[in-house]
């Protein structure tokens, strides 16, 4: 029996820009930090870095204000009639220090005030992560361990260090995390916990269905979109069971992955756990066609120009809508039409008897891979409820408030 669930309205920031406060401080793995704020960014957010006057040396000012798209600021003096100072504190919505040295986590611990980071993260209510770097020694020295005993019982995020090699000749624990844990790290607290306990089931990719054992009919999803949600359900809370066809992004972490190939497999696996699930993402490009006998051998030119036969596979949104019962349903529908694009949401909404409709328009440069998405959402009655446009991330965050009103509704 599938647990009941309940959700309530995001109270954490849902994805609209989240404002971040990256604290970059004085240490080599300050030029790792690089990619994670470029990540941030393009994962939606506004980043602002605050260096250390330290961390200058590593890091140059323009390749923070490039990369951040925003001005850098490092001394209490800068913007003394905006009182900056306490201003960039007040309005993050979360902070992350890293690479978090030796000093800067005795610095936070202390309650010290003698810098522009250090007052900001004085003035803010927000949540702080940390990505500690440093030498082996100086990671286990005692006052260290206590430092950061300090910080995680105040409710600080810890990430890292991990272990591996460091800057010299020697290794060990004191390695920065790796960037896209850090980043991870940082959009977990940023995300609304409105889906705990509710178990998301979301399919991404594209299925391929054979002609022979190396020819196949396929399209050009990426996964990317479905990937997105996967990890947005997963960092609002969800439990997350991804079945995955054909993925060409990288698989995400902190969840249960399916890998499928053809539209049955996905079928299979679809009707396998749905009985199971609270909320039903259907996001993969399932193939419409397959070829009704595939060649077990690879078929030669110099045979000729083969004749496929084509069969119709099964509808796998409208199956499981029609068994839905309190669950969630949400299907996707990738059209080229501009013209009559919203009347086919319409009309393919309440053939398929879904919740929600997610449409966009797609082409050979539109709409696959990871690039600004534009989407309409209709409801099951097929009128328009929401438009949104952006990353996919973003993206992603919007489809789940929607997916977390119906469900409220339905209470």
């Amino acid at each position: 029996m599938r647990a009941s669930w309940s959700l309530t309205p995001p109270t954490n920031v849902t994805g609209l820009h989240p404002r971040v406060v990256v604290g970059l401080t004085g240490g080599i793995a300050a030029y790792k930090v690089v990619s994670v704020i470029r990540s941030l960014v393009e994962r939606g957010c506004d980043v602002h870095v605050i260096p250390t006057e330290s961390a200058l040396n590593f890091v140059g000012r323009a390749t923070l204000e490039a990369v951040s798209r925003n001005p850098v600021h490092d001394s209490v003096f800068d913007g003394v009639s905006e009182v900056r100072h306490v201003a960039m504190g007040q309005s993050a919505d979360a902070i992350l220090i890293a690479p978090a040295t030796a000093n800067s986590l005795s610095a936070i611990a202390e309650g010290r005030a003698d810098s522009l980071l250090l007052t900001s993260v004085l003035a803010s209510t927000a949540p702080i992560v940390v990505a500690p770097a440093m030498h082996t020694e100086m990671w286990e020295q005692e006052s260290t361990q206590a430092n950061v005993a300090t910080l995680v019982s105040r409710g600080v995020h810890l990430v890292g260090p991990a272990s591996g090699r460091l800057t010299g000749n020697d290794s060990g624990v004191g390695r920065l995390a790796e960037p896209d844990d850090i980043v991870e790290a940082v959009l977990a607290v940023l995300a609304p916990k409105d889906f705990v306990g509710v178990r998301v089931l979301i399919t991404a990719g594209g299925t391929r269905e054979p002609i022979d054992p190396v020819r196949f009919i396929g399209n050009r999803s990426t996964g990317a979109m479905g990937v997105a949600l996967a990890e947005a359900a997963r960092d609002r809370g969800a439990d997350v069971t991804l079945i995955a066809a054909h993925l060409e992004v990288p698989t995400p972490r902190g969840m249960r992955v399916i890998d499928v190939g053809t539209a049955a497999e996905l079928r299979d696996a679809v009707l396998r756990e749905f009985v199971s699930t609270d909320v039903f993402i259907s996001s993969a490009a399932v193939s419409d066609y397959r070829v009704a006998s595939p060649s077990p051998v690879k078929l030669k030119k110099s045979s000729g120009v083969p004749t496929l036969e084509l069969v119709e596979n099964p509808d796998v949104l409208a199956e499981a809508a029609a068994g839905k019962g309190d669950r969630v349903v949400v299907g996707f529908a990738a059209e080229t039409d501009s013209g009559n694009f919203e009347a086919e949401l319409a009309r393919k909404a309440v053939a398929k008897g879904v919740d929600l409709l997610v449409g966009n328009l797609v082409g050979e440069s539109q709409g696959f891979g990871n690039v600004p998405t534009d989407i309409v959402l209709v409801n099951s009655e097929g009128v328009r409820v929401d438009e949104v446009s952006g990353s996919k991330a973003h993206v992603a965050g919007r489809i789940l408030d929607r997916v977390s009103r119906q469900k409220d509704s339905a209470r």
